[in-house]
């Protein structure tokens, strides 16, 4: 794992993280992972993938203290699985974590969102982001791709937002979205996706000594 490296994004819905993480995989010809997870952790684990798709962040419902509740509550079991045993959001989110821990082990690959910067802390050679952009790009971005008015994108921000800041506090005793807890905090909108980019994978070579590919 020597030369493993990883880098984890963690950004605001609307934000680019997306398109920076897929442009900074293809620059480097690693994988990035991020809902590709569930199916990963359904495999290993030999449970459905719906009971992961339960636990997961953009599925939480409510404000900041309904969150944590509803991931404090364990599950009451599933349709269409073939166990009864009751699992709790902590033993979900530890399937989850394994498989973060053996990807990291055995490739360099990107990470978005999962808590993985929290996960892989030990991790000799990782790179945790976080990534933003001002209110009118992100309801932009977001109209653009999904086709939702102003004023859905607005609520559809504030509730996943609401929701991974829940989800990453609570696993992690951490807080999401706070400068001192990333090693690189950056608003796309300063430089745009493309440049964003280029920056991010500048201050990768230096902090994790890579030789980045040029295009």
């Amino acid at each position: 794992m020597e030369r493993h490296f990883v880098i984890n994004i963690g950004r605001q819905l609307g934000g680019g993280g997306m398109a920076v993480g897929e442009r900074i995989a293809r620059r480097l010809g690693v994988p990035l992972y991020d809902r590709q997870l569930i199916e990963l952790a359904a495999r290993e684990s030999g449970l459905c993938p719906a009971v992961f798709e339960r636990a997961d962040e953009r599925e939480a419902k409510g404000l900041f203290a309904t969150l944590v509740g509803y991931l404090r509550a364990p599950f009451a079991g599933y349709e269409g699985g073939n166990t009864n045993n009751v699992l709790s959001h902590e033993a979900l989110f530890k399937i989850q974590s394994d498989v973060i821990r053996d990807l990291a082990e055995r490739q360099s690959c990107i990470f978005v969102g999962r808590c993985a910067d929290y996960i892989l802390r030990d991790h000799p050679r990782a790179l945790s982001l976080f990534l933003t952009a001002d209110t009118d790009d992100r309801v932009e971005r977001l109209r653009a791709a999904h086709g939702w008015t102003a004023d859905e994108a607005l609520a559809r921000m504030r509730r996943t937002d609401a929701a991974r800041a829940a989800y990453y506090n609570y696993y992690s005793a951490r807080t999401w979205g706070e400068a001192a807890t990333y090693d690189l905090c950056v608003n796309t909108s300063r430089l745009g996706v493309d440049r964003t980019v280029d920056f991010v994978l500048s201050f990768a070579a230096a902090r994790l000594d890579l030789n980045i590919p040029t295009l």
